[in-house]
């Protein structure tokens, strides 16, 4: 096979997984607004769901601080605080989630 068709093939197959992908849907809650603006911006939402049972409050500012100062996300200090926020009001130990 040449390249060409090598890389079509590739393209075709990662098409299909992409179009089997579920949307994610969170919580509707004040800063819902601002969560998927910025978060999914650099990644999937799947990852607040599927680590929701675990983080505490603490854990919850720690990630959002490390999204800021380790990975440059460019997210203003309200903005840090409405994404903290939301996340452990509706997705923190003990929120119910």
């Amino acid at each position: 096979m040449n390249k060409l068709t090598i890389a079509f093939i590739a393209a075709l197959l990662a098409t299909s997984a992409f179009a089997q992908e579920k949307p994610v849907n969170l919580k509707k809650a004040p800063g819902l607004d601002v969560v998927e603006n910025f978060c999914a911006a650099c990644h999937s939402l799947d990852y607040i769901q599927m680590n929701s049972p675990f983080p505490s409050a603490a854990l919850w500012d720690a990630e959002v601080t490390k999204m800021i100062k380790a990975f440059g996300a460019p997210i203003s200090d309200a903005d840090a605080k409405t994404i903290a926020d939301y996340l452990k009001k509706n997705y923190g130990s003990g929120s119910g989630s």
